[in-house]
């Protein structure tokens, strides 16, 4: 049996199982999702947000793009940040990065790769923004795991840039911002434990966007 067919016996497996537990398992599925979580992460193939979290269908809204990037001008991501935010009231938006990820790794080494290049411009700007401190290590893969850190963080200060997440954060305090990192080498989640209120605190006089009393 091909991979291709395959899936659609583990399909039906998988179909069994759960109606075998729960015989109202897909009807109750059917009626909405109410996730606590918006992930956005790595496209990676072995990077899946609902098994590496322990998580069930229904309990995490997914976002996934080469190397997980929040682009101001991603009009896929705004949609879905905006979605989760205000219409899902989504109360936690993780950023999971993952250690020996493609898209660092073609940051760190640049050359011309046709349509990625552009893609692949924000993660050279992290380079060049934490430049310092990343040519200070002299260890490659330790530059390595530390770029795929400073991007997480880089992209959880570009979601709290966006309008809907501030709109909504003034108005309830949520959702809160975290970053992660999935180590692909052990298996382990590891949160990197940013304080974003801290982090936006520092730069609030340029992104903040609450109207002032007087507007």
């Amino acid at each position: 049996m091909n991979l291709f067919t395959q899936v659609f016996e583990n399909n039906c497996r998988w179909v069994a199982e759960k109606t075998k537990t729960d015989p109202e398992y897909f009807t109750k599925l059917a009626t909405g999702q109410h996730p606590e979580f918006l992930y956005i992460g790595c496209s990676d193939s072995r990077v899946t947000a609902e098994d590496l979290m322990g998580l069930q269908p229904g309990q995490v809204f997914v976002h996934r793009n080469v190397a997980n990037l929040v682009v101001s001008t991603d009009n896929n991501v705004n949609a879905v940040v905006q979605y989760a935010v205000e219409q899902l009231k989504v109360k936690h938006i993780i950023i999971c990065g993952h250690y020996e990820c493609g898209g660092i790794k073609a940051a760190l080494h640049p050359s011309d790769m046709g349509q990625l290049n552009s893609w692949l411009q924000t993660l050279r700007d992290v380079y060049r923004l934490h430049r310092a401190e990343l040519d200070a290590i002299p260890d490659e893969q330790k530059r390595f795991d530390r770029l795929v850190e400073l991007n997480v963080l880089e992209q959880c200060i570009n979601v709290i840039k966006i309008d809907h997440v501030q709109r909504m954060w003034y108005k309830t305090g949520f959702p809160q911002v975290h970053g992660w990192v999935f180590n692909v080498r052990t298996g382990v989640l590891k949160d990197l434990g940013l304080d974003m209120e801290q982090v936006f605190g520092d730069i609030r006089s340029i992104y903040d966007l609450r109207p002032t009393a007087s507007e």
